[in-house]
């Protein structure tokens, strides 16, 4: 008896190294609280930072959540990659891994080609075309397309709208970007936008850009100022041109089947909550990204130069050929849906 309890305890404490040494490795690893059959678990795996809005809001809707089922409902958020990477997750999401994720509209663009609609350069004058865009026809044409791969769109997101960076010169005017090579993410215009100044276009994984500026294998990338803040960019790049010329938002996700899955009233809870947390997100977004401004002008690592209309718009008559391009490939009539929002 006494042999089997040693042998016993000795097997735990083995277990409890070899668990010890998991913190080393660069995924968590989730694991539910409690039993199945004593609650809903509803993983959220992201790919920004923890203090993104879209991080805060996840935080946000998994709190509300809680309270309004007692518990009975517990997403898990799982921010910056720690469970999924950028080109994992909706993978994970078909195979039924996670339960929602909040990926950039880019991203759906290759299995929805329409999608690039969102990616096309200086489309949108302000965030409230936008949400205009996104409420009317046009969004729901887009939204009832993930259907057809038994995903569900549930929001929109905002982040905001995309800067230049870049560790070689100040970028204002198109000549300023030839030959140099910038991250994209995976979009076929993003790709002819920089292709249309004589740049190179890099799609890479959010969680690798960090690491590709950093070695220089990238010169630069485009993104919002939280991106850029949260991430440390400024550490590696020398130039940060405020030139608003492109969207970026997220479509909160999930799996179609597993949303019918779902008692009646939980759908609605989590759909009121959303409707909700998309407002406080919206706007969140907004202060989060005028906060962080701030603080990259204060720490003074990045030089920041700020577009005139005029230089905005000789840039927007550059990138022209990624517009022409889009056309031909989805339709001139639903690309021109965006045209009016151009100033």
């Amino acid at each position: 008896m006494r042999k089997k309890s040693i042998f016993t305890w000795t097997v735990v404490l083995f277990s409890a190294f070899i668990l010890s040494l998991s913190g080393c490795a660069p995924r968590v690893v989730d694991h539910q609280q409690v039993a199945k059959n004593e609650e809903i678990v509803i993983k959220f795996s992201h790919v920004t930072a923890a203090d993104s809005p879209k991080g805060l809001a996840a935080s946000r809707f998994a709190d509300l959540v809680r309270q309004r089922t007692g518990g009975y409902v517990e997403v898990q958020v799982f921010p910056n990659s720690t469970l999924y990477k950028d080109g994992e997750e909706l993978d994970a999401l078909k195979r039924g891994a996670v339960q929602m994720l909040a990926p950039a509209t880019s991203k759906l663009s290759g299995l929805f080609p329409d999608w690039q609609l969102l990616d096309l350069p200086y489309a949108f004058p302000d965030l409230r075309h936008v949400h205009q865009l996104m409420s009317g026809p046009v969004g729901k044409k887009l939204l009832a397309e993930l259907q057809t791969k038994k995903m569900l769109g549930l929001a929109v997101w905002d982040n905001g709208f995309k800067e230049f960076t870049d560790n070689k010169r100040p970028l204002i005017q198109p000549k300023d970007f030839r030959g140099l090579r910038f991250r994209v993410m995976p979009s076929q215009v993003l790709v002819d936008q920089f292709a249309a100044v004589g740049a190179e276009a890099y799609p890479m994984p959010f969680n690798d850009v960090g690491k590709a500026l950093g070695t220089g294998l990238v010169d630069g990338e485009e993104n919002t100022i939280s991106n850029i803040y949260t991430q440390q960019f400024d550490r590696s790049q020398k130039y940060l041109t405020l030139s608003d010329h492109g969207y970026l938002g997220y479509v909160v996700l999930t799996n179609a089947d597993f949303w019918q899955s779902l008692p009646a009233w939980v759908r609605k809870v989590l759909q009121d909550t959303l409707a909700e947390v998309t407002v406080w997100e919206r706007a969140e977004a907004q202060k989060v990204n005028e906060r962080q401004l701030r603080a990259l002008e204060k720490q003074g690592k990045v030089k920041i130069r700020h577009l005139t209309p005029g230089e905005k718009e000789a840039l927007q008559k550059a990138f022209n050929p990624a517009w022409e391009h889009l056309e031909a490939e989805i339709g001139r009539n639903l690309v021109q849906s965006v045209r009016p929002g151009i100033p």
